[in-house]
């Protein structure tokens, strides 16, 4: 985080196209390192308390542009526990957007670009989440309270670095084939679940290891590669992938490959109450 903010430092001088390229090199991959912090968090890995973790979670968050790390600890424990359900998991394409990207490469391409608008449209449709509190309050005003010390304090160019840093850590770049990597049906119309083994694990804090971590969701990022050791007969038996680039161009240019490769479940009806 403090990264971030020094980089956003120095960069105040450069032209508004300089400040993008330093944000496509270097911000993409540090936003998107705090992203899986923000995620490690979720899942209560880094401190015993809950509360610590979610303040360590707006912490990492407060340099990522938009805030989003109190509410993505609820949407995703809803994916890990009802994956593929439209009304539960905030992971699943809605239908609207992926009519409208589709299978094209400019649907796609700007799909990939505006992720993060995108996820914050799917947050009506959730259902069984508290969508507004305390807690989300004080996420907003922390990193917004952020945002405007960078815009004041360092100029305008600083806050376009922070900005494109977040925009391009999860769309328009490499970086951005996580999201296909993760749950799109691009192997097979039967495993949803990928993990990715490529080099980008060791600055992305391995989380490229999704089938390991949706096996054991308890089990922090460092430990995750000692997961697949010792299921390797199991994982080295199913698809995965080696490269986010070759996967991320894939996506953009197979037209095979659409917003609605993901495998959808019905929402399990409630049992009635024996009188």
């Amino acid at each position: 985080m403090l990264l971030q903010f020094g980089i956003a430092y120095m960069v105040r001088v450069l032209p508004w196209w300089g400040a993008l390229i330093v944000a496509y090199l270097a911000g993409a991959f540090i936003v998107h390192a705090l992203f899986v912090m923000v995620h490690e968090c979720a899942h209560n890995l880094i401190f015993k308390h809950k509360y610590l973790n979610t303040l360590a979670g707006i912490f990492a968050n407060s340099a990522m542009f938009f805030p989003s790390s109190v509410s993505f600890q609820r949407y995703h424990l809803k994916h890990h526990a009802h994956q593929g359900i439209h009304e539960l998991d905030a992971d699943l394409p809605s239908h609207k957007e992926a009519k409208v990207a589709n299978n094209t490469i400019l649907g796609k391409a700007l799909w990939l670009l505006f992720y993060p608008i995108v996820q914050t449209l799917r947050i009506p449709r959730m259902q069984e989440v508290k969508h507004l509190d305390r807690w989300v309050l004080l996420n907003f005003i922390i990193v917004l309270g952020a945002d405007v010390a960078v815009w004041f304090l360092f100029g305008p160019i600083s806050f376009v670095y922070i900005c494109a840093s977040l925009f391009f850590s999860v769309g328009l770049h490499p970086l951005g084939a996580r999201w296909v990597q993760e749950h799109f049906l691009t192997t097979n119309e039967v495993q949803e679940t990928h993990s990715y083994y490529g080099p980008l694990n060791i600055v992305a804090f391995n989380v490229g290891y999704h089938n390991e971590h949706h096996d054991f969701p308890s089990i922090p990022w460092n430990k995750l590669p000692k997961v697949k050791k010792a299921g390797e007969k199991w994982y080295n038996g199913i698809a995965s992938h080696n490269s986010w680039t070759a996967l991320w161009l894939r996506f953009l240019f197979d037209k095979n490959i659409s917003v609605y490769s993901r495998m959808l479940r019905k929402r399990p009806e409630k049992k009635a109450k024996s009188s």
